[in-house]
């Protein structure tokens, strides 16, 4: 068992070094600016080298430490109407409370899958099966048990301590091509009000937001700083096509690592529960009809009976300003924190009531499972690094992708579901499915993944005959938009 540890100096600190010294070096060169660059660094390490070589070099060191802890997964569910295939990525991590190495992936990217159905990828080229799993659906984290010698492991980063403009690379299997990294720089923290999910409920949201190049398959991937450690675990992106478009999502490290304890402790993650249903609104004007200076903090719109806020005092339109600590910024933050805060613990809240502070001691009981939606955040749509593939009598859809899509001949298009086998029946008739269709809509709704058929399909269920579909096809090398009939094998 051999850990990640990148015994070197900051990558980050010598590709500034370098570049520190590129410019303040030379302020008028008589030579080539070439010449130049290569004096500068022979400033820094005494080679004749430039600093960009040098930068580079370190960048190569970090990424060869930390690729064999790296893993590409591929999992499939078996549901009512076939089976679907799902990528993603994971780190293999290590901790006092498990009995030797695990991974850390994204609860989706092995959501309903046996373990037996499970297979991870490792760097060496081996393939092998967890024993064990347990999953977190309020963060999207998954943790795979392992039992198998000769296993690399990373170390967590503290990701309090990564700041906005910090260089960061992103590790893992983005369209099935593993082994694979990206660089950039955190762009923002603190992201929230995202949805997750074809069905994903996320309420532990408090993102790192990166540009360094996040695709379909990176999912469960680690975010790495460039000593090599863990500081955040790849979830998402914001994407009108489907693919890169410079705004990723990670879980920061430290969250990642409060659920991942508490998984392998418990095999649940213990919440606290505050009792409340906020204001998802909450804007100027309201904050001045409270007498508050600006909107901020979160405001109380009911207090649930027999709960730790009724308990408290806690008001309706009190506005919770600071949580143990920590100012409050909006009702996700707030949720955010709640539920992240030990049971039983006792808390002092600060609220803003009628115009002045009030400080509150609130004791936090377990989260209750039917009250999770009522402090839920507000959605945000956003596209979600992942892909998928569904059988069903005959029937084979699979997510369409930007290199399916160039290969098919409808270049740019992202959305959609590529028809890869049919039954026999509709082989020979052009008003039917046909081999490489893209399915754009069903019964007049989109559908841009599998969740989307499914669902479509469900609702039909009750209505006799054929559903009606939008397919883009390619005619005589140019592409066409069609109608066409499809009878699902229910309505046959």
């Amino acid at each position: 068992m051999r850990p990640v540890t990148a015994r070197m100096l900051s990558g980050m600190a010598v590709i500034f070094a370098a570049l520190t010294t590129f410019a303040i070096g030379d302020s008028a060169p008589s030579v080539s600016g070439e010449a130049s660059l290569f004096r500068a660094d022979a400033a820094v390490n005494g080679e004749n080298v430039s600093p960009f070589d040098v930068g580079s070099r370190m960048l190569a060191r970090v990424a060869a430490a930390t690729t064999p802890a790296v893993v590409h997964i591929q999992s499939e569910r078996r549901t009512r109407r076939g089976t679907i295939e799902e990528t993603g990525s994971g780190v293999i991590m290590r901790s006092p409370k498990a009995d030797g190495e695990f991974i850390v992936t994204n609860r989706h990217v092995i959501l309903g899958a046996e373990l037996s159905d499970i297979q991870v990828h490792l760097h060496d080229g081996r393939v092998i099966t967890p024993v064990g799993k347990e999953e977190d659906a309020a963060t999207d984290i998954a943790v795979l048990r392992l039992k198998s010698p000769g296993l690399t492991f990373a170390d967590w980063a503290d990701s309090d301590n990564v700041d906005i403009g910090h260089m960061v690379m992103a590790m893992g299997s983005p369209f099935g091509l593993s082994q694979s990294v990206t660089l950039g720089i955190i762009s923002a923290k603190g992201r929230r009000a995202l949805e997750l999910g074809e069905s994903r409920e996320v309420i532990n949201q408090d993102f790192l937001q990166t540009d360094a190049a996040i695709n379909p398959g990176n999912s469960g991937g680690p975010l790495v700083d460039l000593h090599g450690r863990v500081v955040g675990i790849n979830t998402a992106i914001a994407s009108q096509g489907g693919g890169n478009e410079g705004i990723g999502f990670s879980i920061p490290s430290n969250l990642v690592r409060i659920i991942v304890e508490q998984l392998l402790e418990y095999g649940e993650v213990q919440r606290g529960y505050l009792g409340v249903r906020l204001d998802d609104s909450f804007d100027s004007a309201a904050a001045t009809r409270l007498k508050l200076d600006r909107a901020r903090g979160a405001r109380v719109v009911q207090v649930y009976p027999n709960t730790p806020a009724e308990k408290a005092g806690i008001q309706v339109d009190d506005v919770i300003l600071n949580f143990d600590g920590h100012d409050i910024e909006d009702e996700e933050h707030l949720i955010h924190r709640v539920s992240l805060t030990g049971i039983n613990k006792s808390v002092r809240v600060i609220v803003h009531r009628n115009g002045r502070p009030v400080t509150l001691q609130v004791v936090l009981t377990q989260r209750p499972a039917a009250n999770r939606r009522s402090e839920a955040p507000r959605p945000m749509p956003q596209r979600i690094p992942g892909g998928a593939r569904i059988e069903s009598s005959g029937l084979t859809l699979h997510r369409l992708d930007a290199p399916l899509a160039a290969q098919l001949g409808v270049k740019g298009q992202r959305d959609g579901l590529l028809v890869m086998q049919v039954p026999d029946r509709n082989r020979d008739n052009a008003d039917s499915l046909q081999l490489y269709d893209v399915v754009l809509e069903a019964a007049r709704q989109p559908v841009r993944s599998v969740s989307d058929w499914d669902a479509i399909l469900e609702s039909h269920e009750a209505v006799q005959g054929p559903l009606l579909l939008k397919v883009r096809r390619v005619v005589d090398g140019q592409p066409v938009t069609r109608l066409v009939l499809w009878t699902p094998p229910a309505a046959e």
